[in-house]
């Protein structure tokens, strides 16, 4: 087993065990429970995303795309393939639009649902103080569901796990795909913090919304399990060594890239800098995610 291998196996064991750690510690300890979402918590929650999306923007910008470019040209050249037409850029609009329309086909799944089925309970939580004062018109509007941390119910829970699970498999792919152990390790990172962020307040929407204990274990330890299979989806792509391997490598990086720019652009930015207060502070961590990255990048 060489090196690059061991180094890709040790990422999948250790997204799998922190994503694990991570995700479990609202669901085993009672503060998370009793607290519904402090402004403290919150305001902390906010900051690491934040800093997240600054990792995934240099990730996205100095890194994953300018590599893929890379080898996709190389194979293209190698195979004599001359177009004007921007097939790479087009492979990676492609992942990009991939992960948007099954995240539509998810949240419209979700609205119809609300608009037949949630609309009492979710009446029934305001009135109890549960719901922090939500309106639930503006929960049931297409809120992006990577955020959409403050709608209780246990059918909106699901379509939040369905849909980060779909966007974990790529995340993964990602690293399995690479070719060098300081880019598996410079992408796990990035990975890290964006999904340990993300499963700590799936558990806490998962607890908040009265999902059996069992129910929500289940839902963590299958979630914890997606980026371990999409990194042993790019190890075996990689592994096999097939005749367009390649080829195949290239192409599937270009949709993890896409997937890399919807995630940083339409998801944890956004919801970030359009929600209020503490602007200058969200801007500051931003910068600080992107300049360590960037730092890494820089030293090699």
């Amino acid at each position: 087993m060489d090196y690059l291998l061991q180094v890709k196996i040790g990422a999948l064991v250790g997204l799998l065990l922190l994503t694990l750690l991570f995700g479990l510690i609202p669901a085993r300890i009672k503060w998370f429970r009793d607290t519904h979402g402090t402004e403290l918590h919150r305001t902390v929650l906010s900051l690491i995303s934040c800093f997240a999306g600054g990792v995934f923007l240099a990730a996205c910008l100095l890194d994953i795309i300018p590599d893929y470019l890379s080898d996709i040209s190389a194979e293209l050249d190698v195979r004599k393939v001359e177009t004007s037409f921007p097939l790479a850029e087009f492979i990676m609009a492609a992942g990009f639009f991939m992960v948007l329309i099954l995240e539509r086909i998810v949240l419209n799944c979700r609205e119809a649902a609300v608009s037949q089925e949630e609309r009492s309970p979710l009446m029934a939580d305001n009135r109890n103080g549960h719901g922090h004062g939500t309106n639930p018109d503006l929960e049931g509007s297409g809120q992006h569901v990577h955020v959409d941390f403050q709608a209780h119910s246990p059918f909106r829970s699901f379509m939040l796990f369905l849909s980060l699970s779909l966007h974990s498999v790529f995340e993964g792919l990602a690293i399995g795909l690479q070719s060098t152990d300081s880019k598996v390790l410079e992408i796990c990172i990035a990975i890290l913090v964006h999904k340990s962020i993300i499963v700590f307040s799936l558990s806490v929407k998962l607890v908040q919304s009265a999902v059996r204990p069992l129910w929500v274990a289940a839902y963590i330890s299958v979630f914890a399990m997606m980026s371990p299979i999409g990194i042993a989806i790019g190890i075996s792509v990689m592994e096999a060594k097939l005749a367009a391997g390649a080829l195949i490598q290239a192409v599937l990086e270009g949709l993890a890239a896409g997937t890399f720019i919807y995630i940083t652009f339409l998801e944890i930015l956004p919801h970030e800098l359009n929600s209020p207060g503490k602007q200058l502070l969200k801007v500051l961590f931003i910068l600080l995610g992107f300049s360590i990255m960037a730092a890494l990048t820089f030293i090699g």
